[in-house]
Protein backbone atom coordinates (compact mmCIF):
# COMPACT_ATOMS: atom_id res chain seq x y z
CA UNK A 1 0.00 0.00 0.00
CA UNK A 2 1.23 3.16 -0.88
CA UNK A 3 1.84 5.63 2.29
CA UNK A 4 -0.50 8.40 2.78
CA UNK A 5 -0.06 11.67 3.52
CA UNK A 6 -1.61 13.07 6.58
CA UNK A 7 -3.72 16.07 4.61
CA UNK A 8 -5.07 13.04 2.45
CA UNK A 9 -6.47 10.81 5.08
CA UNK A 10 -7.66 14.28 7.08
CA UNK A 11 -9.81 15.05 3.95
CA UNK A 12 -11.19 11.18 3.50
CA UNK A 13 -11.73 11.90 7.18
CA UNK A 14 -13.94 15.23 7.14
CA UNK A 15 -15.91 13.53 4.06
CA UNK A 16 -17.56 11.73 6.48
CA UNK A 17 -20.59 13.20 7.92
CA UNK A 18 -20.41 11.72 11.52
CA UNK A 19 -22.61 14.65 13.03
CA UNK A 20 -23.40 12.48 16.50
CA UNK A 21 -27.05 12.28 15.93
CA UNK A 22 -26.01 10.00 12.87
CA UNK A 23 -24.14 6.80 12.72
CA UNK A 24 -20.08 6.62 12.33
CA UNK A 25 -20.14 2.95 10.71
CA UNK A 26 -18.75 4.20 6.87
CA UNK A 27 -15.74 6.34 9.08
CA UNK A 28 -14.49 3.23 10.59
CA UNK A 29 -15.63 1.33 7.86
CA UNK A 30 -13.22 3.26 5.85
CA UNK A 31 -10.48 2.99 9.44
CA UNK A 32 -11.01 -0.62 9.32
CA UNK A 33 -9.65 -1.04 5.32
CA UNK A 34 -7.06 1.33 5.86
CA UNK A 35 -5.55 -0.71 8.41
CA UNK A 36 -6.61 -4.08 7.13
CA UNK A 37 -4.54 -3.12 3.99
CA UNK A 38 -1.36 -2.37 6.17
CA UNK A 39 -2.02 -6.07 8.06
CA UNK A 40 -3.23 -4.37 10.93
CA UNK A 41 -6.26 -6.21 12.61
CA UNK A 42 -8.70 -3.74 14.82
CA UNK A 43 -12.07 -4.91 16.53
CA UNK A 44 -14.93 -2.95 16.62
CA UNK A 45 -17.18 -1.92 19.92
CA UNK A 46 -20.29 -1.16 18.94
CA UNK A 47 -23.43 0.80 20.73
CA UNK A 48 -26.78 -1.08 21.69
CA UNK A 49 -28.52 0.09 18.32
CA UNK A 50 -25.35 -1.16 16.51
CA UNK A 51 -25.25 2.18 14.57
CA UNK A 52 -22.28 3.45 15.91
CA UNK A 53 -18.85 2.03 17.43
CA UNK A 54 -15.55 1.88 18.68
CA UNK A 55 -13.01 0.97 17.16
CA UNK A 56 -9.23 -0.49 18.30
CA UNK A 57 -5.80 -1.08 16.88
CA UNK A 58 -2.56 -2.36 18.23
CA UNK A 59 1.00 -2.02 16.64
CA UNK A 60 3.38 -3.57 18.36
CA UNK A 61 3.49 -6.54 20.70
CA UNK A 62 0.14 -6.97 22.81
CA UNK A 63 1.33 -9.00 26.09
CA UNK A 64 3.28 -5.58 27.57
CA UNK A 65 1.89 -2.21 28.33
CA UNK A 66 2.07 1.08 26.19
CA UNK A 67 0.36 3.95 25.02
CA UNK A 68 -3.11 4.64 23.48
CA UNK A 69 -3.57 7.25 20.89
CA UNK A 70 -7.34 8.24 20.93
CA UNK A 71 -9.58 10.46 19.35
CA UNK A 72 -13.50 11.01 18.46
CA UNK A 73 -15.03 10.64 15.25
CA UNK A 74 -18.20 12.29 16.04
CA UNK A 75 -18.46 16.11 15.09
CA UNK A 76 -21.10 19.11 15.91
CA UNK A 77 -23.87 19.56 13.57
CA UNK A 78 -23.20 22.61 10.66
CA UNK A 79 -27.11 23.41 10.80
CA UNK A 80 -27.44 26.91 10.27
CA UNK A 81 -24.09 28.00 9.90
CA UNK A 82 -22.73 30.12 7.09
CA UNK A 83 -19.65 27.97 5.55
CA UNK A 84 -17.44 29.61 2.87
CA UNK A 85 -17.26 26.00 1.69
CA UNK A 86 -18.58 22.46 1.60
CA UNK A 87 -18.04 21.79 5.52
CA UNK A 88 -17.83 17.65 4.10
CA UNK A 89 -15.41 18.41 1.49
CA UNK A 90 -11.68 19.44 2.87
CA UNK A 91 -10.31 22.90 1.00
CA UNK A 92 -7.01 24.09 1.45
CA UNK A 93 -6.50 27.95 1.98
CA UNK A 94 -3.46 29.95 2.76
CA UNK A 95 -2.29 26.85 4.93
CA UNK A 96 -5.93 26.07 6.71
CA UNK A 97 -7.19 22.95 5.93
CA UNK A 98 -11.28 23.89 6.25
CA UNK A 99 -13.86 20.99 7.11
CA UNK A 100 -16.34 20.16 9.96
CA UNK A 101 -13.87 17.84 12.36
CA UNK A 102 -10.58 19.50 10.88
CA UNK A 103 -10.09 20.64 14.01
CA UNK A 104 -11.97 18.79 16.68
CA UNK A 105 -10.42 16.18 16.18
CA UNK A 106 -9.91 14.21 12.67
CA UNK A 107 -6.96 16.16 12.41
CA UNK A 108 -5.22 14.06 15.25
CA UNK A 109 -6.65 11.06 14.08
CA UNK A 110 -5.64 11.69 10.41
CA UNK A 111 -1.68 11.99 11.76
CA UNK A 112 -1.74 9.06 13.76
CA UNK A 113 -3.63 6.92 10.98
CA UNK A 114 -0.75 8.37 8.56
CA UNK A 115 1.96 7.18 11.09
CA UNK A 116 1.10 3.62 10.63
CA UNK A 117 3.59 2.96 8.45
CA UNK A 118 6.34 3.91 10.56
CA UNK A 119 4.91 2.45 13.68
CA UNK A 120 4.97 -0.92 11.77
CA UNK A 121 8.39 -0.16 10.07
CA UNK A 122 10.24 0.86 13.92
CA UNK A 123 10.07 -2.66 15.84
CA UNK A 124 8.21 -1.75 18.87
CA UNK A 125 8.95 -3.17 21.72
CA UNK A 126 6.10 -1.12 23.55
CA UNK A 127 2.64 -1.44 21.33
CA UNK A 128 0.76 1.88 20.13
CA UNK A 129 -3.10 1.64 20.54
CA UNK A 130 -5.43 3.76 18.62
CA UNK A 131 -8.99 4.38 19.96
CA UNK A 132 -11.52 5.75 18.03
CA UNK A 133 -14.50 7.10 19.68
CA UNK A 134 -18.00 7.99 18.97
CA UNK A 135 -20.69 10.64 21.34
CA UNK A 136 -17.99 12.20 22.30
CA UNK A 137 -19.51 15.66 21.59
CA UNK A 138 -23.34 14.43 23.83
CA UNK A 139 -20.82 13.53 26.97
CA UNK A 140 -18.30 11.62 26.21
CA UNK A 141 -20.36 8.70 26.55
CA UNK A 142 -19.06 6.15 23.02
CA UNK A 143 -15.84 5.63 24.55
CA UNK A 144 -17.26 3.88 28.01
CA UNK A 145 -18.05 0.54 26.10
CA UNK A 146 -14.35 0.57 24.61
CA UNK A 147 -13.23 1.21 28.05
CA UNK A 148 -15.01 -1.44 29.79
CA UNK A 149 -14.30 -4.16 27.30
CA UNK A 150 -10.36 -3.37 27.88
CA UNK A 151 -10.99 -3.58 31.27
CA UNK A 152 -11.49 -7.09 31.74
CA UNK A 153 -7.83 -7.93 29.54
CA UNK A 154 -4.43 -9.40 31.15
CA UNK A 155 -2.88 -6.10 29.98
CA UNK A 156 -4.22 -2.65 30.13
CA UNK A 157 -2.44 0.23 28.52
CA UNK A 158 0.48 2.43 30.75
CA UNK A 159 -0.51 5.95 29.10
CA UNK A 160 -2.38 7.83 26.90
CA UNK A 161 -2.75 10.79 24.91
CA UNK A 162 -6.36 12.14 23.80
CA UNK A 163 -5.40 14.48 20.71
CA UNK A 164 -7.97 17.20 21.73
CA UNK A 165 -6.87 20.58 19.77
CA UNK A 166 -4.41 21.79 22.08
CA UNK A 167 -2.05 23.64 19.71
CA UNK A 168 0.05 20.96 20.61
CA UNK A 169 0.56 22.06 23.83
CA UNK A 170 0.59 19.78 26.85
CA UNK A 171 -2.35 19.92 28.70
CA UNK A 172 -2.15 18.13 32.13
CA UNK A 173 -5.66 18.92 33.74
CA UNK A 174 -9.42 19.64 32.45
CA UNK A 175 -12.78 20.40 34.69
CA UNK A 176 -16.00 17.64 35.46
CA UNK A 177 -18.82 18.26 34.33
CA UNK A 178 -22.69 17.43 35.17
CA UNK A 179 -25.26 18.33 32.40
CA UNK A 180 -28.29 18.85 33.90
CA UNK A 181 -32.14 19.05 32.38
CA UNK A 182 -34.69 20.14 34.72
CA UNK A 183 -38.69 20.05 33.87
CA UNK A 184 -41.16 22.22 35.99
CA UNK A 185 -44.31 21.35 36.36
CA UNK A 186 -47.13 23.62 37.56
CA UNK A 187 -50.50 24.28 36.93
CA UNK A 188 -52.54 26.42 34.09
CA UNK A 189 -55.48 28.78 34.57
CA UNK A 190 -56.08 32.55 33.21
CA UNK A 191 -53.53 34.85 34.12
CA UNK A 192 -55.77 36.92 35.68
CA UNK A 193 -56.60 33.93 38.35
CA UNK A 194 -52.42 33.87 38.68
CA UNK A 195 -52.51 33.24 42.29
CA UNK A 196 -54.86 30.07 41.77
CA UNK A 197 -52.03 28.53 39.16
CA UNK A 198 -48.44 27.79 39.79
CA UNK A 199 -46.53 29.55 37.30
CA UNK A 200 -43.59 27.26 36.38
CA UNK A 201 -41.79 29.58 34.34
CA UNK A 202 -41.32 31.89 37.48
CA UNK A 203 -40.20 28.86 39.64
CA UNK A 204 -37.80 27.47 36.77
CA UNK A 205 -36.50 31.41 37.03
CA UNK A 206 -36.10 31.13 40.85
CA UNK A 207 -33.59 27.93 40.29
CA UNK A 208 -32.06 29.57 37.94
CA UNK A 209 -31.06 32.22 40.24
CA UNK A 210 -30.19 30.14 42.41
CA UNK A 211 -27.44 28.60 40.22
CA UNK A 212 -26.43 32.26 39.56
CA UNK A 213 -25.59 32.62 42.96
CA UNK A 214 -23.67 29.15 43.35
CA UNK A 215 -21.91 30.35 40.03
CA UNK A 216 -21.11 33.47 42.07
CA UNK A 217 -19.91 31.96 45.34
CA UNK A 218 -17.48 29.53 43.53
CA UNK A 219 -15.69 31.81 41.77
CA UNK A 220 -15.31 33.90 44.72
CA UNK A 221 -14.55 31.45 48.06
CA UNK A 222 -14.24 28.01 45.41
CA UNK A 223 -10.88 26.27 44.22
CA UNK A 224 -8.70 28.67 42.21
CA UNK A 225 -5.68 27.26 40.06
CA UNK A 226 -4.32 29.92 37.77
CA UNK A 227 -3.14 27.56 35.24
CA UNK A 228 -7.05 27.35 33.82
CA UNK A 229 -7.78 29.49 31.13
CA UNK A 230 -10.84 30.25 33.76
CA UNK A 231 -9.24 29.73 37.26
CA UNK A 232 -12.05 28.71 39.60
CA UNK A 233 -15.52 26.22 39.22
CA UNK A 234 -18.26 27.39 37.16
CA UNK A 235 -22.47 27.68 36.62
CA UNK A 236 -24.51 28.25 33.33
CA UNK A 237 -28.32 27.88 32.19
CA UNK A 238 -27.92 27.48 28.52
CA UNK A 239 -31.14 27.48 27.10
CA UNK A 240 -35.33 27.93 28.77
CA UNK A 241 -38.52 27.08 27.15
CA UNK A 242 -41.84 27.97 29.12
CA UNK A 243 -45.36 28.99 28.23
CA UNK A 244 -47.65 29.66 25.78
CA UNK A 245 -49.65 32.94 26.11
CA UNK A 246 -49.36 36.06 28.17
CA UNK A 247 -52.67 35.60 29.54
CA UNK A 248 -51.73 31.63 30.22
CA UNK A 249 -50.11 31.08 33.20
CA UNK A 250 -47.59 28.76 31.98
CA UNK A 251 -47.89 24.52 33.73
CA UNK A 252 -44.41 23.80 31.81
CA UNK A 253 -40.93 24.80 31.35
CA UNK A 254 -37.60 23.17 30.59
CA UNK A 255 -34.09 24.44 30.82
CA UNK A 256 -30.72 22.83 30.88
CA UNK A 257 -27.94 24.00 33.25
CA UNK A 258 -24.16 22.75 33.44
CA UNK A 259 -21.12 22.67 36.00
CA UNK A 260 -17.25 22.84 35.34
CA UNK A 261 -15.67 21.68 38.32
CA UNK A 262 -11.98 22.16 39.03
CA UNK A 263 -9.97 19.17 40.62
CA UNK A 264 -11.15 18.59 44.20
CA UNK A 265 -14.77 19.95 44.09
CA UNK A 266 -17.25 17.62 44.15
CA UNK A 267 -19.56 18.34 41.10
CA UNK A 268 -22.40 16.02 41.73
CA UNK A 269 -22.50 17.82 45.55
CA UNK A 270 -23.51 20.70 43.75
CA UNK A 271 -26.30 19.16 41.65
CA UNK A 272 -27.68 17.86 44.74
CA UNK A 273 -27.70 21.10 46.01
CA UNK A 274 -30.02 22.31 43.63
CA UNK A 275 -32.00 19.50 44.00
CA UNK A 276 -32.27 20.06 47.49
CA UNK A 277 -33.18 23.84 47.17
CA UNK A 278 -36.20 22.06 44.28
CA UNK A 279 -37.38 19.82 47.02
CA UNK A 280 -37.28 21.54 50.54
CA UNK A 281 -38.01 25.53 49.65
CA UNK A 282 -39.68 25.31 46.27
CA UNK A 283 -41.60 21.61 45.42
CA UNK A 284 -43.56 23.06 49.10
CA UNK A 285 -44.78 25.69 47.84
CA UNK A 286 -45.91 24.95 44.40
CA UNK A 287 -47.89 21.62 46.16
CA UNK A 288 -49.64 24.14 48.53
CA UNK A 289 -51.44 25.07 45.28
CA UNK A 290 -51.30 22.06 43.04
CA UNK A 291 -50.14 18.51 44.53
CA UNK A 292 -49.48 17.58 40.93
CA UNK A 293 -46.77 20.34 40.56
CA UNK A 294 -43.26 19.68 40.97
CA UNK A 295 -39.69 19.71 39.83
CA UNK A 296 -37.63 16.83 38.05
CA UNK A 297 -33.83 16.84 37.42
CA UNK A 298 -32.43 14.77 34.96
CA UNK A 299 -28.12 14.58 34.52
CA UNK A 300 -27.78 13.36 30.79
CA UNK A 301 -24.14 13.94 31.31
CA UNK A 302 -21.30 13.46 33.88
CA UNK A 303 -17.87 14.07 32.60
CA UNK A 304 -15.22 13.12 35.11
CA UNK A 305 -12.19 15.81 35.21
CA UNK A 306 -8.54 14.95 34.99
CA UNK A 307 -5.46 16.04 36.58
CA UNK A 308 -1.95 14.88 35.61
CA UNK A 309 0.87 15.23 37.66
CA UNK A 310 2.95 17.89 35.95
CA UNK A 311 6.22 15.99 37.22
CA UNK A 312 4.97 12.20 36.08
CA UNK A 313 6.78 10.76 33.73
CA UNK A 314 3.98 10.94 30.83
CA UNK A 315 4.02 14.70 31.12
CA UNK A 316 7.94 14.60 30.74
CA UNK A 317 7.57 12.48 28.02
CA UNK A 318 4.86 14.40 26.22
CA UNK A 319 6.55 17.40 26.78
CA UNK A 320 9.74 16.04 24.63
CA UNK A 321 7.64 14.80 22.13
CA UNK A 322 6.29 18.39 21.69
CA UNK A 323 9.34 19.89 22.19
CA UNK A 324 8.31 22.35 24.71
CA UNK A 325 8.81 22.27 28.53
CA UNK A 326 5.15 23.82 29.35
CA UNK A 327 2.02 22.67 30.21
CA UNK A 328 -1.29 23.96 30.63
CA UNK A 329 -4.71 23.13 32.18
CA UNK A 330 -8.12 23.96 30.53
CA UNK A 331 -12.29 24.58 31.17
CA UNK A 332 -13.59 22.16 28.32
CA UNK A 333 -13.85 18.76 28.88
CA UNK A 334 -12.40 15.49 27.03
CA UNK A 335 -12.14 11.86 27.43
CA UNK A 336 -9.20 11.42 29.10
CA UNK A 337 -11.18 11.71 32.24
CA UNK A 338 -13.08 8.44 30.66
CA UNK A 339 -9.37 6.70 30.53
CA UNK A 340 -8.63 7.57 34.49
CA UNK A 341 -11.80 6.36 35.62
CA UNK A 342 -12.19 3.38 34.42
CA UNK A 343 -9.23 2.01 33.54
CA UNK A 344 -6.92 4.12 35.95
CA UNK A 345 -4.97 5.02 32.62
CA UNK A 346 -1.92 8.23 33.36
CA UNK A 347 -3.46 10.77 30.27
CA UNK A 348 -2.69 14.31 28.79
CA UNK A 349 -4.27 16.26 26.16
CA UNK A 350 -2.34 16.62 23.13
CA UNK A 351 -3.15 17.54 19.96
CA UNK A 352 -3.38 20.07 16.67
CA UNK A 353 -5.35 22.94 16.37
CA UNK A 354 -7.26 25.73 18.17
CA UNK A 355 -10.18 25.10 20.51
CA UNK A 356 -11.45 28.22 19.79
CA UNK A 357 -11.57 27.00 15.90
CA UNK A 358 -14.09 23.92 17.19
CA UNK A 359 -17.64 23.86 16.35
CA UNK A 360 -17.82 27.56 14.47
CA UNK A 361 -18.13 28.22 10.72
CA UNK A 362 -15.23 26.96 8.26
CA UNK A 363 -13.48 25.36 11.16
CA UNK A 364 -10.11 24.86 10.19
CA UNK A 365 -6.36 23.43 11.50
CA UNK A 366 -3.34 24.72 10.00
CA UNK A 367 -0.74 22.27 8.18
CA UNK A 368 1.94 23.61 10.30
CA UNK A 369 0.16 22.72 13.61
CA UNK A 370 -0.46 18.79 11.30
CA UNK A 371 3.19 19.08 10.83
CA UNK A 372 3.89 19.51 14.55
CA UNK A 373 1.71 16.32 15.59
CA UNK A 374 3.24 14.16 12.48
CA UNK A 375 6.88 15.38 14.39
CA UNK A 376 5.02 14.72 18.09
CA UNK A 377 4.46 10.79 16.99
CA UNK A 378 7.15 10.49 15.27
CA UNK A 379 9.11 10.76 18.53
CA UNK A 380 6.44 8.87 20.25
CA UNK A 381 7.01 5.70 17.61
CA UNK A 382 10.64 6.44 18.27
CA UNK A 383 10.25 6.34 22.46
CA UNK A 384 8.24 3.18 21.78
CA UNK A 385 10.92 1.53 19.73
CA UNK A 386 13.78 1.55 22.18
CA UNK A 387 13.90 -1.51 24.80
CA UNK A 388 11.82 -0.83 27.72
CA UNK A 389 13.84 0.90 30.51
CA UNK A 390 13.75 0.09 34.66
CA UNK A 391 11.24 2.60 36.00
CA UNK A 392 13.98 4.48 37.95
CA UNK A 393 16.47 4.52 34.72
CA UNK A 394 13.48 5.74 32.83
CA UNK A 395 12.97 8.63 35.53
CA UNK A 396 16.22 9.45 35.40
CA UNK A 397 16.60 9.95 32.11
CA UNK A 398 13.36 11.67 31.59
CA UNK A 399 14.31 13.93 34.88
CA UNK A 400 18.01 14.14 33.77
Amino acid sequence: MHPQSTPDILKRLVGFDTTSRGSNLALIAYVEAYLGELGVASERVYDATGEKANLWATIGPADVPGIVLSGHTDVVPVDGQDWASDPFDLTERDGRLYGRGACDMKGFLACALAAVPSMLAADLKQPIHLALSYDEEVGCVGVIGLLEALKGRPVTPRYCVVGEPTSMEVVVAHKAKRSVRVTVTGRACHSSLAPQGVNAVEYAALLIARLRTIGTRLGEQGRQDAAYDIPFSTAHTGWMKGGTALNIVPDACQFEFEFRVMPGEDPDALVAEIAAYARDVLEPEMRAIAPEAGIALDVFAAVPGIETAPESELVKLAQRFAGSNGFAKVAYGTEAGRFKEILGIETVICGPGRISEAHRPDEYVELAQLQRCDAFIADLIGWAAQPKLSADTERARLFA
